[in-house]
């Protein structure tokens, strides 16, 4: 199993290498000391797991496992329980609140490999609300839209927000098209594409009438036509 570290903090990487040198499943360790450089080795280096600190200067561990590959895992070591909530939203395995101790550790490598080995879970959408956090099968969702820093799409008539962008939900989930700079759309909720002003849109199932901008267009046709 090769292992990433990234936390800021020199002593607090070390303390984790250390631990995880004594750990038979590993086999491979690198470091890095904030989330840009955990990106780049992430993108190279491709590790099985990040050991991932949350208070990092730049972008924030939160943010760093957003961005990395579905493929790799993520457990969050910090000294703040309160993130727990993000960090599940944000696909972690596991959650250690420092000082970390070699058991839990072991633990949560531990369920690391149980998830490799184990068929890849469905993939989901997971919005956060004033009402709590709700959870969608991603063939629920029609439209993606881009709405300042947040993404948006409606369910039953209600609106949703989450962190991710576009091109985040684009690369992890399937069955969508990129159709206007701000929306993406699943290519099976589409039922036509029709004329609309000097350009075209697409109508999809649920009434909605999404603007398809010429930079998408040639691509939407060959995708609905199949060709």
């Amino acid at each position: 199993m090769k292992v990433l570290v990234v936390d800021d903090e020199p002593l607090a990487r070390r303390r984790l290498v250390r631990m995880l040198a004594r750990v038979v499943t590993v086999t491979d360790i690198a470091e890095a000391g904030d989330g840009a450089s955990a990106l780049g080795s992430a993108a190279s280096w491709s590790p099985d797991v990040v050991l991932l600190d949350i208070h990092m200067p730049g972008l924030d561990g939160l943010e760093v496992a957003r961005r990395l590959p579905p493929s790799v895992a993520v457990v969050f070591t910090t000294a703040y329980a309160e993130h727990a909530l993000d960090a599940f939203d944000a696909a972690a395995v596991d959650y250690l609140v420092k000082p970390i101790d070699a058991a839990k550790l072991e633990r949560a490598l531990a369920r690391v490999a149980g998830r490799r080995a184990a068929p890849p879970p469905a993939p989901r959408v997971v919005a956060r609300g004033r009402d709590g956090v709700h959870v969608f099968a991603p063939e629920e969702i029609v439209r993606f839209q881009a709405v300042e820093k947040y993404t948006a799409f409606t369910v039953d008539g209600r609106e949703h927000l989450v962190e991710q962008s576009l091109s985040s939900l684009e690369a992890t989930l399937d069955g969508l098209i990129r159709v206007h700079r701000a929306d993406v759309v699943r290519l099976d909720a589409i039922t036509a594409l029709v004329p609309d002003g000097d350009g075209f849109c697409v109508v999809l199932r649920d009434g909605q009438r999404v603007p398809v901008s010429r930079r998408h267009l040639g691509a939407l046709k060959a995708r609905l036509t199949g060709s």
